[in-house]
């Protein structure tokens, strides 16, 4: 499949040029891309676009590599733009109304009722809204209810909402404008928080911090990377894509099982931020608690069906060197992690040997790498493995302080970048409540399963 005249990608905000356009760093993971004088033309500034098979093949790869995202409103128009509205609903008769308000009167709609405890109500508003309903006599779940309307499903396109989402008049047209890509097979938008609808410090601070929302920057959806998973609480896909769509044994986890399917199956995934979905989010701290915990429960099913994406960190062999030398708190461990980062240093720069200023690089990256491996550490001392630094803390002086750096860094890092609407204090509550559910809720899931596997970090090249 190759990509089409006309489509244009621009380098991610992370891609460095280097030695003017002979070369370029960056992508995930990170690596260096040479380019022979005839790629080096195809660049114009910080983009691409395709005018011949060189020019799509440049793309691609950069595509592949995460070094550049496609430019949604430069891209050429689909040959048959057409999509399906699919809705599963249980009650929410208001959600679901709210949603259908939105969606307008264009494209063809489908509610899916998943055995509603009153189905009069959801039906009535999926008629005034002249929607197509599907009431299901037993609850399926979310996976099933989506697949009960993708069997329905006769256009090119098939477009999932959560009846608990709003979505703008942009968010579906940015979407589809990714499927100038032969081989996207799900784009999905940036979801925020439901405007007005934040009156509890809980909500604030899911506002900010939702596990939904997956940042500011758009990104190629692949496990191992910043962006390694997919919400379909709102997406847009190619129906041919899903052949049996998702995994109905699965009550949650199941948009990361099929997101991972698809890139198993060599399609892409792509994560748009400019196209905006606002999600409710739960309000009530029991409801959120229950909810983060839920989600957690999803680890040990995606271990069963995806081992080798599965994992709470994954550090380089010289990251793992490196903090774990640091939580041993001894006299020589600073001297020792820097002795490993220098080592470290000095061998990426011999990889970038002929770029300008291949040791100045070497330190940038070997940097980035330091953080992203305590940023890691820290989550597992706080989240994923929080129950055994609870008994740790009982009997290891060093633990407590390992673990109370990292829960002060963390709360401290986040909050300057959330900028949450929400005092530090109630801000660092509400991020240590929202660990602990999500850690209870792995734990959960692999003592039922009898396994592990979701709470070990893997340690690779």
């Amino acid at each position: 499949m190759t990509l089409p005249a006309g489509f244009v990608v621009e380098l991610d905000r992370h891609t460095r040029v280097l030695d003017g356009g002979r070369a370029l760093l960056g992508g995930h993971p990170t690596r260096l891309l040479r380019l022979t004088p005839r790629a080096r033309r195809l660049l114009t500034g910080r983009t691409v676009t395709v005018r011949d098979a060189a020019g799509a093949l440049l793309a691609d790869r950069l595509l592949d590599t995460g070094m550049a995202h496609p430019v949604a409103d430069a891209l050429p128009p689909r040959p048959d733009p057409r999509y399906t509205v699919v809705v599963p609903v249980r009650d929410r008769p208001r959600q679901l109304d709210r949603l259908l308000a939105t969606v307008g009167s264009g494209p063809p709609v489908i509610v899916v009722d998943d055995a509603s405890r009153h189905p009069e109500a959801v039906a009535a508003v999926a008629a005034r809204h002249g929607a197509r309903l599907l009431a299901l006599p037993v609850n399926t779940g979310p996976a099933g209810a989506r697949n009960a309307g993708l069997r329905r499903v006769t256009t090119p396109y098939v477009v999932f909402v959560d009846s608990d989402v709003v979505l703008a008049p942009d968010t579906v047209p940015t979407l589809l404008a990714h499927f100038a890509d032969p081989a996207l097979a799900m784009a999905v938008p940036r979801i925020t928080g439901l405007p007005g609808t934040a009156p509890t410090w809980i909500a604030r601070y899911e506002n900010a911090r939702s596990s939904l929302d997956l940042g500011a920057h758009p990104a190629a959806v692949r496990p191992g990377t910043p962006v390694s998973w997919a919400s379909t609480a709102c997406t847009v896909a190619r129906v041919d894509a899903l052949k049996d769509g998702f995994d109905e044994r699965m009550r949650v986890g199941e948009d990361v099982d099929l997101c991972w399917r698809l890139i198993e199956d060599g399609w892409r995934v792509r994560y748009e931020p400019r196209a905006r979905a606002a999600h409710e989010h739960r309000a009530r701290l029991g409801d959120w608690l229950l909810r983060k915990a839920v989600y957690g429960t999803g680890a040990h099913p995606l271990a069963e069906r995806h081992p080798e994406f599965i994992a709470p960190a994954v550090f380089a062999p010289w990251g793992t060197a490196f903090v774990t030398v640091l939580l041993l708190q001894r006299r020589w461990s600073l001297p020792a992690a820097a002795a490993v980062a220098g080592v470290t240093a000095l061998g990426i720069a011999r990889k970038l040997d002929g770029t300008g200023h291949p040791h100045l690089l070497a330190l940038r990256l070997t940097a980035n790498g330091v953080a992203g491996a305590l940023s890691q550490t820290s989550a597992l001392l706080t989240r994923h493995w929080w129950p055994l630094t609870a008994v740790g803390c009982t009997v290891s002086r060093r633990l407590r302080r390992a673990t109370l750096a990292a829960a002060l860094a963390d709360v401290a890092l986040e909050y300057r970048h959330d900028r949450a609407r929400l005092d530090p204090v109630r801000y660092g509550v509400a991020r240590r409540l929202d660990d602990l559910a999500y850690g209870a809720g792995v734990w959960c899931s692999a003592l039922k399963g009898r396994s592990l596997a979701a709470l070990k970090p893997r340690v690779t090249r």
